[in-house]
């Protein structure tokens, strides 16, 4: 088992959202991904929510700082 993460800075939103939520299991991170994505974002608990949410995952922990692209 491998610790996963999801960064919502690395998605851009109007609200400029700077959650970043990890766990040792992905079903226990979706939970999460779903309940902060429907509450914070104005998501609806979808199939397809649940699916693109998994599918943004990263093996590890977040970075305190998010690596800058260069302009």
């Amino acid at each position: 088992m491998s610790r996963q993460y999801i960064d919502c800075r690395e998605y851009p939103s109007t609200m400029n959202c700077s959650v970043a939520l990890c766990a040792d299991s992905e079903s226990e991170l979706l939970d999460a991904a779903v309940q902060h994505a429907v509450a914070v974002h104005g998501h609806t608990d979808t199939p397809e929510l649940r699916q693109q949410l998994a599918s943004m995952f990263k093996a590890g922990t977040p970075p305190v700082e998010l690596a800058k692209t260069p302009a």
